[in-house]
């Protein structure tokens, strides 16, 4: 069966024609900069007016947020709709997007079977201690305030490529998955399991991303509202389009463009790569504690497959944990195609990979055993 998957994120669609029985894309793309320099509504047309010769048999959506509603795919409905909706408020930068390009897609192909992946389903597993708040848990249960996490997909499959990769068994691996890019995440995983993530309830907590802050202070805010005189909606504007790299630098959001600034003497840009790198070994550590160790260590995503200087900073000086990166390695460009670069010195007893993540082949996998489970 040919599906069709739309992964529509933060600030891009990515999208793949994927032949199911072989595993092989038959036709992919990506439009960048959605929201920024291309409306919504003009990158969806833009992407269907390229399907026209395609023969789609089902299409497979990313949506972000599930909330507690959704442990697996489900096929799409008005109720799944409806549900997806309601989730907005918890992903506000990504479940109106992922609901545009559903709707969309019914729209264009109302015959065609269509199906919701959800980024939360993946860490469904996390541990009680790990996933509740330290919040009265009367207001936790009544209002679902709990650790969901993100990016499921993509630390899935880069978990699974690790495993083949290194040749055993991924129930019998420990796995910290650093996915790294506009939105950026990190996962433990103890036999192909989540048992940790930085993100929380929103895609908000953890990391530094583009323009979200990740951790800090609550106290801060409920400080800069009485100073400000804030709304609850200008918060929300701020954590999540105003901060992360971009309010740090006061320049971009793009780490390559912040890359080439700080390299030009840019302090805002220098200062905002060195709070980013700062932020991913301090949760890097953390998810050495937490599985008393490593076997491997995961880099993907934009950033995590594809900076070689950022990969170095946030690697270095981790002798203490057996992590030993290899510079010439991590230099190497890898082939067109090469998904999975060990970036390890022979002397490293954790194993440093960057694989190339393929959330479209999962979300497709994930499609097509959802329509196999209907009655």
């Amino acid at each position: 069966m040919n599906i069709l998957v739309i992964n529509y994120g933060s600030s891009s669609i990515k999208y793949q024609v994927i032949d199911t029985r072989s595993e092989t894309t038959l036709k992919s793309g990506n439009i960048e900069r959605v929201g920024l320099d291309i409306a919504p509504d003009a990158a969806m047309r833009q992407l269907l007016a390229t399907l026209q010769d395609c023969a789609i048999g089902a299409i497979g959506h990313r949506v972000v947020h599930g909330g507690d509603h959704f442990r697996q795919a489900a096929p799409i409905d008005d109720t799944v709709i409806g549900v997806i909706r309601e989730c907005c408020k918890l992903a506000p930068l990504h479940n109106p997007r992922n609901l545009d390009g559903i709707l969309a897609a019914r729209a264009a192909f109302p015959e065609v079977p269509q199906v919701a992946v959800f980024d939360t389903a993946f860490h469904a597993t996390l541990p009680e201690h790990a996933h509740t708040y330290a919040l009265p848990q009367t207001h936790c249960r009544t209002h679902s305030l709990r650790r969901f996490g993100f990016h499921g997909t993509s630390h899935q499959y880069v978990a699974q490529k690790a495993a083949e990769t290194l040749r055993r068994p991924l129930s019998e691996l420990r796995l910290i998955s650093l996915h790294l890019g506009n939105g950026a995440s990190a996962c433990a995983l103890e036999g192909g399991r989540s048992v940790e993530t930085s993100m929380g309830m929103t895609p908000l907590e953890g990391l530094v991303m583009g323009t979200r802050s990740g951790d800090l202070d609550p106290g801060a805010l409920l400080y800069l509202m009485r100073q400000e005189n804030f709304s609850v909606e200008d918060v929300d504007t701020l954590l999540n389009k105003q901060s992360g790299l971009l309010g740090v630098s006061g320049l971009s959001p793009d780490v390559r463009e912040l890359e080439k600034a700080a390299s030009e003497g840019h302090p805002g840009a220098s200062l905002a790569l060195a709070v980013f790198v700062h932020r991913v070994r301090k949760y890097l550590g953390a998810y050495l504690a937490i599985l008393n160790g490593a076997d491997a260590i995961i880099l993907t995503g934009g950033i995590g497959e594809n900076s070689p200087s950022m990969r170095q900073r946030i690697l270095q000086d981790l002798s203490f944990a057996g992590i030993a990166l290899d510079t010439a390695k991590n230099e190497a460009r890898p082939t067109a195609l090469q998904s999975v670069l060990e970036i390890s010195s022979p002397q490293s007893r954790v194993k440093l990979l960057t694989i190339k993540t393929n959330e479209e082949l999962m979300i497709a996998q994930q499609t097509l055993a959802a329509l196999n489970t209907v009655p």
